[in-house]
């Protein structure tokens, strides 16, 4: 199975940008992953429609709120039901353009707290890797 993370806009402080490419680095040992910056919405609708068969995810404080276990239990199932690809949609500053949410019926929420659009791409990388490292019975999560 394969993860490509749409994200809207930049990540611009060097800092989180750092800790972002580390985990992406670590989630490329267990699988694939891409990594798309794109300007709008638009754009990721565009990046969305050209693969319909991938399974796509908002990242939406709207949605449905996963402990690390459980997303990695969803990752596992998705995996194992032959999922090829996995498409996370993270927002930016403004968060997502409505024909976006109408596009992208899977939401999921890291927490029920507001974080800046560039800590939860971290968030979201820190917690795939977990999710992988739990899946394959690695240390990292205790």
């Amino acid at each position: 199975m394969r993860l490509r993370l749409i994200l809207l806009g930049k990540t611009r402080r060097p800092e989180l940008r750092a800790l972002f490419d580390d985990y992406i680095r670590r989630i490329g040992h267990s699988c694939p992953v891409e990594v798309n910056e794109v300007r709008d919405g638009q754009a990721a609708i565009r990046k969305l429609d050209a693969d319909r068969a991938a399974t796509p995810v908002l990242l939406d404080a709207a949605g449905k709120p996963e402990d690390s276990e459980s997303l990695a239990r969803w990752l596992g199932e998705r995996r194992d039901r032959g999922t090829r690809e996995l498409i996370f949609v993270c927002g930016d500053a403004d968060g997502f353009s409505e024909p976006l949410r109408k596009r992208v019926t899977q939401k999921l929420s890291l927490s029920p707290m507001t974080y800046s659009h560039e800590l939860a791409r971290v968030m979201l990388a820190e917690q795939l890797y977990r999710a992988l490292a739990i899946l394959s019975g690695s240390p990292y999560p205790r």
